[in-house]
């Protein structure tokens, strides 16, 4: 019989729940789906470009003065709940692996959504609702988003850096993303070590952005607190200077709400509330009723003037001493240990109260640590320099994510390309053409540099890029600048040979040439073009790689080395480079690798079985390479993977297989578990097997140059 209801669930359990540990290529799905509901032309940049920006920010500031009836405005403005939205949207990057970060409005989908650091942040967005309505597609939600936190710190008399827009939304969360290990909101088991974060994530606590205002395991020790805080932010690849004017500029505005424990008042977060609540989260009837908002449980405003930009956190903080104690809320926070402060701010709601300011203990870490302490007391002594540092620290914050200058759009980008826009210069001079094009392939091919070091070279270039940050990719050339020369996967001996060989032909060309001339990036690309040309001619196929020219070559001084050391991969599987100390299976960080390429199931299985029959492995060693004509682009790979014929059993080494004849008990191949995948995996065998196929070959050389042109040109934003 069945049933009505409402609670019950009539689904099944997924296959990832029946076996939780099969590899799961969902995040690789999502490249290949369209997910929204605009037409597949839609050009967003046109669009945006369509706008009267200066009217967009007007209706913007009249969201920010005029209080709803069913949400209260502090002190009659909405500035400081925008800055916080526009914050925790932005404050999710992570340099690890570019993802998170304000592109996608990712904000307004689970988990993220729902979680505690994010308490009420629904509400900011429905006030925005109106905005978001009348320019519809025009503008979207992540625009939206960071250009309402621009407003509001303007509308407080503060003159922000610029402002871009560009960032296209989702319409699901990016299931690509590791949020941590917990399985319980608000708990920490991501420490490998005291104080220390496991790596590749962001915030030291599940649910929050950063750290926990309380402190650490919610005690209030500032100097534990000053560590989690320089952690969490360096991974965020900002400064000790950026963090502290982020903090400082941040708290300079507005107040935190915890009148009341959020755990006594709060109803469920927006993905547990029920249908009637219609998306929002957090009921608390004493918010509409009263005006008495409870978020995170601490309360109070940090300044005597919470809507108006001024020196009042930093000599707040600095000029007075603080002394820990339990708030209204139930949690920790630090009240003035002198009366001078007692009193002296407005109360948010009722006109003629006061009431007295409050610091939290991440701000106190900001006095007690003495780098940040150094850094705030400049600060109080050059107000303009603070003013300039939480300018330019809250522009990149809100547009770290959005990758090259080329990408930046609108009447408020700065003039200015700063370092972590891996700036790249112009082309001048005239690009090559068709028959130069034809001239340098020749020259590369005839030097004795194998088909699978040039392949390797381009792709150790190009396959830095990452589509959740847009950085990385061959354009710049920094291959043959630090960090990226001493790579180890890059296998820095051969690596040095191609790139001398490279600077040669360079030379050779441009000082025979008038205006014409040819990059090294351009080189290093087309280089790797030149071999799978010719690695399919040996196997009979006559194919032309696309190839863009207009790749120009970065300097060091362009280059923020530190900062480039994330895109290190820590396994490369296309590359079948292995470690044996890795974090995760082969499979699983080759899977991740081809999610930042942008790359679907296919286009991945393509990639990795072209370059094993061109022999592109790591030291150039046999595992993978599963082919008794190496450097001509077969389908061998599948072929020999899938075969009965081989008894593959595992090594002594953690990640690799000897594969024996069947008859003979001979050792035929060797392969790692980045090989073996696309014959255990159910899914990875369905699309090998159609390259394995008596008619596959062909279609794997097409589908092959199809994503190596793909990978090749994903930075190319100049052409888009």
């Amino acid at each position: 019989m069945s049933s009505n209801n409402a609670d019950e669930t009539f689904t099944g359990k997924s296959n990832q729940d029946w076996w939780p540990e099969r590899l799961s290529l969902e995040i690789l799905d999502q490249n290949g789906q369209k997910s929204d509901p605009l037409e597949a032309d839609f050009d967003y940049a046109e669009a945006f470009q369509a706008l009267d920006l200066e009217e967009v920010k007007s209706d913007i500031e009249a969201v920010l003065t005029e209080p709803q009836d069913w949400w209260p405005a502090d002190y009659g403005h909405y500035g400081p709940f925008m800055i916080r939205m526009a914050w925790h949207s932005a404050g999710t990057y992570r340099a690890h692996d570019g993802r998170g970060g304000a592109a996608g409005a990712r904000q307004r989908f689970a988990p993220l959504n729902s979680w505690p650091d994010n308490a009420n942040l629904d509400k900011a967005r429905r006030l925005l609702w109106p905005v978001k309505q009348k320019y519809g597609r025009n503008l979207s939600w992540s625009d939206l988003i960071v250009l309402a936190g621009n407003v509001a710190v303007e509308s407080m008399g503060f003159q922000t850096y610029g402002f871009a827009g560009g960032r296209e939304d989702d319409f699901d969360t990016d299931k690509a993303v590791n949020w941590g290990p917990e399985d319980e909101l608000e708990t920490q088991d991501r420490f490998e070590q005291p104080g220390d974060i496991e790596k590749g994530l962001g915030a030291s606590v599940m649910g929050l952005i950063y750290v926990n205002p309380e402190g650490p395991d919610g005690q209030p020790d500032p100097e534990a607190s000053a560590k989690n805080i320089r952690q969490t932010f360096s991974r965020m690849a900002m400064n000790d200077k950026q963090t502290a004017a982020l903090i400082a500029g941040g708290h300079t505005f507005g107040k935190v709400h915890g009148k009341d424990d959020p755990e006594e008042v709060l109803g469920p977060e927006p993905e547990a509330a029920p249908m009637e609540n219609m998306g929002l989260g957090w009921q608390n009837d004493a918010a509409v009723e009263d005006g008495e908002v409870t978020t995170s449980g601490i309360e109070g405003p940090w300044t005597q003037s919470p809507i108006n930009w001024d020196m009042g956190y930093v000599n707040n903080l600095l000029d007075y001493e603080w002394e820990p104690e339990k708030g209204p809320g139930g949690a920790w926070q630090w009240t003035p240990k002198s009366d001078e402060l007692a009193d002296s701010a407005p109360d948010a709601l009722a006109d003629g109260e006061q009431v007295t300011p409050m610091m939290l203990t991440t701000d106190v870490a900001l006095k007690r640590d003495p780098e940040y302490r150094e850094i705030m007391e400049t600060f109080q002594e050059n107000p303009m320099e603070f003013g300039i540092a939480f300018a330019k620290a809250w522009y990149k914050l809100t547009h770290r994510d959005m990758g090259p200058p080329e990408r930046f759009l609108g009447p408020e980008v700065p003039e200015e390309t700063m370092i972590w826009q891996d700036p790249i210069p112009d082309a001048e001079y005239k690009l090559v053409g068709d028959e130069a094009v034809a001239h340098l392939k020749n020259e590369i091919l005839e030097t004795d540099i194998t088909r699978a070091q040039l392949v390797k070279t381009a792709w150790a270039s190009a396959s830095t890029y990452r589509d959740s940050d847009k950085r990385g990719g061959a354009n710049g050339a920094r291959i043959r600048l630090e960090p990226q020369r001493s790579w180890d996967v890059n296998e820095p001996e051969q690596l040095e040979q191609v790139l001398e060989t490279y600077e040669r032909i360079q030379a050779e060309f441009n000082e025979s040439r008038d205006e014409v001339q040819v990059s090294l990036a351009d080189l290093v690309v087309l280089g790797g073009n030149a071999a799978v040309e010719a690695a399919a001619a040996d196997a009979g196929y006559d194919i032309d790689v696309p190839f863009e020219p207009g790749r120009t070559d970065a300097t060091a001084e362009q280059t923020d080395a530190d900062s480039f050391d994330a895109l290190k991969p820590e396994v490369d599987g296309f590359r079948n480079y292995v470690p044996d100390d890795i974090s995760r299976p082969a499979e699983e960080l080759l899977v991740d690798k081809a999610d930042l390429l942008n790359l679907t199931p296919d286009e991945m299985t393509a990639l990795v079985g072209g370059m094993r029959t061109i022999g592109a492995t790591y030291g150039d060693s046999e595992y993978g390479v599963l082919t008794d004509q190496p450097a001509v682009l077969t389908n061998d790979f599948f072929v020999n993977l899938l075969s009965m014929e081989t008894n593959w059993e595992p090594s002594v080494e953690e990640q690799v297989f000897a594969g024996y004849d069947r008859d003979t008990g001979d050792l035929k191949w060797k392969a790692t578990r980045a090989d073996l995948i696309f014959g255990s995996h159910s899914r990875l065998r369905s699309i090998a097997e159609v390259y394995a196929a008596a008619d596959g070959e062909e279609k794997l050389v097409e589908d092959f140059v199809d994503a190596w042109a793909k990978v090749m040109q994903a930075d190319r934003f100049d052409l888009t």
